[in-house]
């Protein structure tokens, strides 16, 4: 059969190819945009480092104040984890507990009764808002810590609600909230608590 002077079958056979051709060719088009834009091949960007604002209360409650060593850590829902060892080192200032304004930027010894503290801390950023803190006491005498916050001045919303504890600190061991992972029972909403390992040399560590 002819279709314009030509076999109709050629016709179709060489539509068909055509057809084909395109195909393979947009199918090609399509790996590759799929490489780039996906980054299959790409190596995965590192962690930056974010500077933490830390605020610390000591209650006014006789023989709250402590001279001992103390550490922080804290973080977020994926797990990055912000360790500081020695947080007395970290001081950064006295600040009003009833206003946000400076008392003193003069190095002072931290932890004192009815005092307002704040810690300049850098380490890797978190990816969501903080939601699990820990205190541990590290000596002899005894600690009474009122509420602690963290600021992530890179970000706001990545900055942690008051963490309250308003009790003495049992020593040597961590003790604080973790408010990432819960659960809602018929008695109420249930907090899973962390259990930490010691950090590895691969892991960061602030002192």
């Amino acid at each position: 059969m002819l279709f314009n002077g030509k076999p109709l079958k050629f016709q179709i056979s060489g539509i068909k190819g055509k057809y084909k051709q395109d195909r393979q060719q947009q199918y090609s088009h399509i790996i590759v945009m799929g490489k780039i834009g996906g980054g299959e091949n790409l190596p995965p960007k590192p962690k930056g480092n974010c500077t933490y604002a830390v605020t610390i209360e000591t209650t006014c409650t006789k023989g709250a104040d402590t001279s001992n060593h103390v550490s922080l850590r804290f973080g977020d829902t994926n797990s990055n984890d912000i360790l500081v060892k020695h947080l007395n080192s970290k001081h950064l200032r006295l600040v009003d507990p009833l206003q946000p304004q400076v008392l003193d930027d003069v190095p002072r010894k931290p932890f004192q009764a009815c005092m307002v503290d704040q810690f300049q801390i850098r380490g890797q950023c978190v990816e969501s808002p903080v939601c699990y803190l820990y205190l541990k006491l590290t000596g002899d005498d005894n600690w009474r810590p009122g509420f602690v916050q963290v600021q992530v001045l890179e970000g706001s919303h990545l900055s942690s609600n008051y963490f309250y504890f308003r009790r003495y600190l049992p020593r040597h061991v961590w003790h604080g909230s973790d408010l990432c992972d819960k659960e809602v029972t018929p008695f109420g909403i249930k907090y899973k608590r962390k259990i930490f390992v010691k950090k590895t040399a691969q892991e960061p560590l602030l002192k």
